[in-house]
Parts: structure tokens; sequence; C-alpha cells
């Protein structure tokens, strides 16, 4: 069992930080770099905060390789403002913006674009409770004459993720990477515009991160309202209006934690490692069930089933006595959930596998 005193937290997003970045900040809340005063009451376009928003941005192109053509913008509104502002910056007229539906933030994403623009499903994963992504060659009303390709690289709720992406020559793929960025290398030339909500792998909640190629900036028409226009951040350097001071400053200690671990290979490695090793225990037995196809799991958030719901619920209350917290599924599909991102330590999935065994035994 757990060590009583040692929490690992499992909870989908907000999600755990890394205990270093946690204990930096609390050492530096009160007197920031020996200024005086906390970074969250420091102007935006002081000194202070501007090598803040710098050197997070110098991290996110270092550890991304974000090539010298592309924007990085630190925006607020969440992910699901960016359902809007993608179609609203990159649809062109009479060219339609492709959506895959792989999930409930696809499915969000895609009523948010009907209101703007011609949109069409090339996929939906209904039919299979979300639980696949399938081959790209069976999608459907791929065209290369369109605005964009969008797709969500990881399903929180279902738990999959496209190991790697479709290509469609000529068309932009955007993509919402909320829930796994910075857990793996990307060729990110691949992409014209990813966004991501820092509250799972980047920070605490308040900023989203967003890298854009900067031609698809210029796409934007007068009409759309200035704080909506990419373009507007970009020439503004994410400070047209007071930006998300304090998740800022966070996103840019999580990136410098990513860089002490060794970069994205490193963490990529433990986070196979974490995803391997709870995957093999799923499948050692029948008793737990993993429930997103093998070919699409996620590497992030791990969904599986135990043979009957009162069973469940006794797994997830005897987890969380055993420190073992925010395990229970979402709401809309029911059983387990873990949430194994990169602050996850390994003795954390460790703790909770050596947990599932010993339940089992037990329940049997």
């Amino acid at each position: 069992m757990n060590k009583k005193d040692e929490v690992f937290n499992f909870y989908p997003g907000p999600a755990t930080l890394p205990q270093e970045v946690i204990q930096k900040a609390q050492k530096e809340f009160a007197d920031y770099d020996n200024i005086g005063f906390s970074i969250c009451e420091t102007s935006h376009r002081g000194n202070a905060f501007q090598s803040v928003l710098q050197n997070t941005k110098d991290n996110i192109r270092e550890l991304l390789e974000v090539p010298d053509n592309y924007s990085i913008l630190f925006l607020q509104g969440g992910a699901s403002l960016q359902f809007a502002m993608t179609p609203m910056n990159l649809a062109v007229d009479d060219k339609p913006a492709l959506y895959a539906d792989t999930g409930s933030w696809t499915t969000k994403a895609i009523k948010e674009a009907k209101k703007i623009c011609n949109t069409k499903v090339v996929y939906s994963g209904e039919e299979h409770n979300y639980q696949q992504i399938g081959n790209f060659s069976e999608w459907e009303n791929l065209t290369s004459d369109a605005s964009y390709l969008y797709v969500c690289s990881n399903n929180t709720i279902a738990g999959t993720q496209f190991h790697y992406f479709p290509e469609l020559e000529g068309v932009p793929l955007v993509a919402d990477m909320s829930s796994d960025i910075m857990s793996r290398q990307l060729d990110i030339s691949k992409f014209g515009l990813i966004f991501a909500g820092a509250q799972k792998n980047l920070g605490p909640a308040g900023v989203t991160v967003v890298i854009i190629r900067n031609d698809l900036a210029e796409r934007v028409k007068d009409e759309v309202p200035t704080m909506l226009k990419y373009s507007t951040h970009i020439d503004k350097d994410s400070a047209f209006n007071t930006p998300p001071v304090f998740p800022v400053y966070m996103v840019g200690l999580v990136t410098e934690w990513i860089k002490d671990q060794g970069g994205l290979q490193a963490v990529e490695e433990i986070n196979n490692t974490k995803a391997a090793n709870l995957y093999d225990r799923i499948d050692a037995t029948d008793f737990y069930r993993g429930t997103a196809a093998e070919a699409d799991r996620s590497k992030m958030n791990v969904t599986f089933r135990l043979p009957s719901e009162d069973l469940e619920k006794q797994f997830l209350k005897e987890a969380e006595e055993n420190n073992l917290i925010g395990l229970k599924g979402h709401r809309s599909v029911g059983g387990v959930r873990a949430s194994i991102y990169n602050a996850m330590p390994l003795s954390g999935v460790s703790a909770l596998i050596d947990f599932m065994s010993e339940f089992e035994d037990k329940n049997s």
C-alpha cells in the first residue's frame, strides 16, 4: 500500500505539478528575484515580467524546436476560446474547415466552428463511443481545397491519443494539444496551429499557449474583433491586454523543470514507461479492462473498468484512503481514469499498480 504521508494526484486537470516547481514558486512568491514584492504584483510591462515572458517563450521554442516562422503566444479564455478563434482567424471563404470528431472537446469545437464557417466532419468516433480513432485512410470528405484540418491530439475522457498525425498536402493542421503538449517530441513544422490550456502538462489554469505559423495569422478578416485576432497578440507580444502573469511565470518554471529532466526525449521515455507499466497491469488479467482501442491508447489518460460498478465504487474509495486521489472516470463514461501527465512520478504509477494488485487479490 501507499505510504500514508505521500499523496499521488491523478486528477485530469487542473492536474499535478512537479514538486520542485511548487516549492520554487512558494519560495519566490512573496519576493520574486529580490525585487521586494511578488511576481503577481509587478507590472506586465516591467522588466521582471518581461524577462519571465521571454524566458518562457525561449524555453518552449527550445524544447519543441519551434521554427523561427512561428509565434508563441500566451492567451486567456482556455482552449474553449480557441474553438472560436481558430475558424475566425483561419477559415477562408469557399474552403471548408475539416474536423475529426474524436471526443467531447472536438464535438464542442465543431459546434463553434459551424457558427462561423463552412465545416465538414471527416471522422466521427461517436459510433464507437469515442474509444478508437481508426485509420486516416477511412476518413471521409478529405480535400486539399480546405482551410485547415482540425484534430485534438489526446482525448482525456475516453483515453485515446493520436500516435501519429494526418497529413493533407497544402492544408494546415490544427491541433488542440491541451492534454499532451510537452509530453513527447513533435515536428512543429507539420502543424499550422497548436494550442493548449496549461492546466495539465504546462502549469496552472489561466493561460493558453498558442503556437502559430505567422503567415496563417494574416488570413484574418478585418471584421474580426481586435482581441480575437492572433495577429493582434503577435504584434503586441502577448501584451495587448494584461496577460495572466502568474500562470505564465509558472509555465516558465515547468519548462525549466522539463529541461532539468533532460528535455522532451527524456520526458517522453519516462511517460512511455509509466503508460506501458500501467497498461501491462490492466492487461495482466480479466479483472481490469481497458476501454480504449489498444492501437489508440493514451499515454496521458489511462481509462479502465472493473467487473462491476459496485467494485469500481469500492476501488475508488479504497484508493483515496491510500492517498491515490482523482481516479474517478469522467461522469459521462464512468469507470476509472488515471491521468499520468509529466509531473506524475514513476513512483506514483507504481503505487497505483501495487494497489490494483492488492485490490484484485481481495476481490476476485
